[in-house]
């Protein structure tokens, strides 16, 4: 039980002039915070504080798209050996897509992780419902933005124009919310535009019905090249 749920929670953003003829300006700059451009490469390093162990990663944007969901999902692969990774922006919203372990019922998860044009301080959930050895499993992932247009160094890189989201989570066990206290969270997740994600937090606290168990993880990103 005590992996089923921190499995869950791991993998778990026209002025016109009637008066006089100008020039238009320049348009705006977009700053998306995910590109999907084939060839683009982050460097990642994760950090496992429990056990001050630290271990590189690379994702790697490919030359493949697949339709999911009445969706196209841009291809990544992840040099650590896990599945493919599956992104896709509509309009504002972010979207990531994944298969749960077998052992979780396989169940198939579509999350939006970002709203880019969201104010400071909403948020949006989602829940999944998952059946597993017999016990339903109901996790309720909810988002905030917690803080825009900010900066932050990471790695002794400054990134500009960054998006702050905190993420909090609620479970239930056959529909029975878990004991107040019994389960802990402090992820924060930031991104930037155009490189995406350039750091997440995620510390996570398990104490329910004699299990216990916890998560410190921090992701950095150490350098990119985007296309």
């Amino acid at each position: 039980m005590k992996n089923i749920i921190l499995i869950i929670l791991t993998i778990l953003i026209t002025e016109i002039s009637c008066q006089k003829s100008y020039p238009p300006d320049p348009p705006a700059a977009i700053f998306k915070y995910m590109s999907l451009t084939p060839g683009s490469i982050w460097n990642y390093e994760l950090t496992d504080n429990r056990l001050a162990a630290a271990s590189l990663f690379t994702i790697t944007s490919t030359g493949k798209d697949s339709s999911i969901n009445g969706r196209s999902y841009h291809v990544f692969t992840n040099s650590s050996g896990s599945a493919n990774e599956y992104y896709n922006i509509t309009g504002n919203d972010y979207y990531n897509f994944r298969s749960l372990p077998s052992a979780l019922g396989g169940a198939n998860v579509e999350n939006i992780y970002l709203k880019d044009n969201a104010a400071v301080g909403s948020n949006w959930s989602q829940s999944y419902p998952i059946t597993v050895s017999g016990f339903a499993l109901n996790a309720t992932l909810t988002n905030t933005i917690t803080e825009k247009g900010i900066s932050k160094t990471v790695k002794g890189i400054s990134y500009n124009d960054v998006i702050h989201v905190t993420t909090t989570v609620a479970v239930t066990v056959s529909g029975i919310p878990l004991p107040s206290g019994a389960l802990t969270t402090d992820i924060q997740t930031y991104y930037a535009g155009k490189f995406g994600m350039v750091q997440s937090i995620n510390i996570i606290n398990l104490n329910f019905s004699g299990i216990t168990d916890s998560t410190n993880q921090q992701t950095n990103l150490v350098s990119a090249n985007i296309k």
